[in-house]
This record gives structure tokens, sequence and C-alpha cells, in this order.
């Protein structure tokens, strides 16, 4: 844990680690391009080595897909309490996606012309969904439950199996549920690989989806342009900004419900104009990690990852998340909705006390794929834009061609490309 404050000096210095994080360790980019091209070179025979190597699992050609009767068999390992609780969630996810699928649209900005957009859905895309140590069965429905929304036809979801090769059954189930159409039991760089660049018995995706570890994410970024992927995010983070009208108890909470995720690089940070505050979170922190299931990560994040930062009022408490730009931002002071206002860079905004982050990441509406590490100041969150293909629409008649063909040919003349310019001409001198 780190106590700074916004107005000494050595602000920045002291603050490197928490505005300098990378999404990824560099490093491994070596290793995770040689499984990539791996794959990529020999397919099946590949994933079936990596899913022993890394998963523990013997796998064959005949069972890397989930056959309907695991999936069937799921739902009856599923308690009544998850089902009803995947379906609220599914229903207030797709809900809110529905609210934003575009519209085709047309304009005549001047006389003989007609200009425009389209969206048609992609027609097949791939949803990777962590499993390990917290198998997401909540990163379905924020994933897929949104791709089916925007009608994608074929969706192919990849989560790491268990050593006996078996699916978490709640993910299993929540797949069914948002509509996922293959299952293949194929986890970390190898399971990327396999959606990227098709197999012998997998065909290649459009696009590439959902959030993973280190390994992961960076598989992602090294196959984008063979793909379309959402965004490269690391480790989950979290910041509040309070006030000491505050609950210290309800902040210590939220910064360890990020902490708890499993890698040990996440962050919270609390940015507070109380130094009193500051002392009563970190005492409550410290308390409620006691209770913790996961006390072995939790501890890590609050070795290295936990930061406190006193400003004097709201106003450079905005300054600094929108220079942070967190994966979350939780508001949680008076007038929190103005002050929300003010932030300029964060992947989703909870506003007030009543809002912890963990509504988002299950049940409140907007998908919890969001981008981290900064990469808010120029990624957003997944939504259900993101599966569509959008085409311009341009239409001219013969009089706006004649009308604009002296802008062509002088760009076409300033360029150098005369058969652009003769593109044009051509139709005015020779059509009827």
């Amino acid at each position: 844990m780190l106590k700074i404050s916004y107005t000494q000096n050595d602000f920045e210095k002291q603050t490197t680690a928490l505005y300098k994080r990378p999404s990824y360790p560099q490093e491994i980019e070596e290793g995770v391009k040689t499984i990539l091209q791996d794959v990529r070179k020999n397919g099946n025979k590949a994933l079936i080595k990596y899913a022993k190597k890394f998963d523990g699992a013997v796998l064959s050609n005949e069972n890397l897909l989930v056959g309907e009767e695991e999936i069937k068999a799921a739902a009856g390992k599923v308690s009544a309490k998850m089902k009803r609780a995947i379906k609220a969630a599914l229903d207030n996810i797709t809900g809110f996606a529905e609210k934003r699928i575009p519209q085709p649209w047309t304009h005549s900005p001047r006389p003989g012309v007609i200009v425009g957009e389209r969206y048609v859905p992609m027609e097949r895309i791939g949803v990777y969904i962590p499993g390990g140590t917290a198998p997401l069965a909540s990163t379905v429905i924020h994933t897929v439950g949104i791709a089916k929304a925007a009608g994608v036809a074929e969706i192919v979801a990849v989560t790491p199996p268990g050593k006996d090769g078996s699916i978490n059954p709640g993910v299993l189930y929540a797949m069914k549920k948002a509509g996922v159409s293959e299952i293949y039991r194929l986890g970390g760089v190898y399971g990327v690989a396999a959606l990227a660049y098709g197999t012998q018995t997998i065909r290649k995706v459009d696009k590439i989806v959902g959030p993973g570890n280190a390994y992961v994410t960076a598989a992602k970024k090294l196959v984008y342009g063979e793909v379309a992927i959402d965004m490269v995010a690391g480790p989950s983070e979290i910041m509040i900004i309070a006030d000491d009208s505050c609950e210290p108890d309800f902040i210590a909470a939220d910064m360890l419900s990020q902490a708890e995720h499993g890698s040990g690089l996440e962050q919270a940070v609390l940015v507070c104009n109380s130094a009193e505050l500051i002392d009563k979170v970190i005492a409550a922190v410290k308390a409620q990690a006691k209770q913790l299931s996961r006390s072995e990560a939790v501890a890590n994040v609050m070795k290295k990852g936990m930061f406190f930062i006193e400003v004097a009022n709201m106003v450079q408490a905005a300054e600094v998340a929108s220079r942070y730009a967190p994966e979350h931002l939780e508001v949680m002071c008076e007038q929190a909705g103005n002050v929300a206002k003010k932030v300029t860079a964060a992947g989703a905004i909870f506003i007030g006390p009543w809002t912890p982050e963990p509504v988002g990441d299950f049940v409140a509406g907007p998908s919890h794929v969001l981008p981290t590490a900064g990469s808010a100041r120029f990624f957003s969150g997944l939504t259900v834009e993101g599966f569509f293909r959008r085409m311009s629409i341009v239409n001219y008649q013969k009089s706006a061609l004649r009308n604009e063909l002296p802008d062509i040919m002088a760009f076409a003349e300033i360029e150098g490309l005369d058969a652009h310019g003769n593109s044009a001409a051509i139709r005015i001198e020779k059509g009827k």
C-alpha cells in the first residue's frame, strides 16, 4: 500500500507504477509467437499438445468440440439459483445491447448525391472465456449475449479444460443459454490461435473478443490483422473517488473486489480529499482481507497495487482519474454525478454509494469487457456495434458528378493519379 499526496513534489516519481502499467510483460511475446506459429502450421496436433502441456488435459481430434450430451448434462449440475441469475443477467445485458443496435441511414447533402451507412452483423466470431481459478460464467453473458443480440450467426467459444477435459457446468449452461454455436475445450494462447487461424476441424473466425490473462492478451494483440479483436486489456483495476461522507467499509470492500482476480498485478486506487478517511479505509482493507478466500492473490495486490492518493478537492480527483483512465471508476462523494461528468476517460463509471462495481461485472447491462492499463483514453468497452460491419453508401447522379468533376480532377492532378481523374471525366465525356 502506498499513500501519496497529489501536491507533493515527487508525485510523478511516486506514481510511476500507477500510470505506466503495461497490459502485459513484453518479454512473454516470443513464447506466445512460438505457440501461435505452431498452431498455425500444425493445427489440431498442436492444440492437443498444448492442452496436455498447459491444462493437463488429454484430448483428441474427436473431443476438442464439446458435444450436446455434455452440454445437456451440465444443466443438471447448475442450481436453480444460478439459473435464475444467468437469466436475469442475460435479459439485462441483451436489453442494453438492443438499445444500441446501429440502424442504416441515408442523406442527400447536395442535389444528385446520396450518402449513408448500412450495418451487417459479422457471420462468425470467437469468444474467449477464462477458466482456471475463476470460471467466468458472467463473461459468457457479457460477450456472447451481446453478439447474439447483434445477430451474429455463428458464435464460437473456447475455454480452458480441467485436467479431466471437463468444462465448468455453470459456464457450459451460460454458453447454451446465451447462444453459443460451438464450444471447444481450448485455453490460453493455443485457444486464441485456433480461433484466429483455424485448424483441420475448427474454422477461423472474423473477430475475437473476451478477456484473459497476460498470455491471452499478448496472443490477441499478435493475431490482430489476421482477425479483428475487441481490445488489448490487462489486469483488472478499480479507482474510487471519495470524500469524508463515504463509508470506509464500502470503499475497502470495493478495492478488494478487484484485488481477488488472481494475477497479483491488479490495481486498486483511492483518490480522496480526507487523510482521515484514507487511514480508515486502509484499516478496513486489512481487516476485510483476512476474511477473504483468495488471500494470497489479495495480499500481492495489497503489497504492490494499492494506492491511496490525497487530493485537495474533487476537481483534482477528476484530473487524477482522467489521467489514470481506469477500467472501473467509482464516484462515491457528495454531488457524485457532477464529479463524474468532469472525468474524461474511464471504461465504466459507477455513481453513488449504492452502485458497487460488481453490479457491472454481473447484472447491470453494459458489458464488463472494458479497457485497462490506461487504454480507456483510446479504447472503449465492448458494445453491440463491435459485432457489425459498417459500410458507407455513396450514390451519385450524372449532374452531381459533373458539378464536382473539377474538384475530382484537381485532386487527381495534385496526387499524380491521372487514371483516377479519367475514371470520373470519361463518364461526363462519353456517358449518355
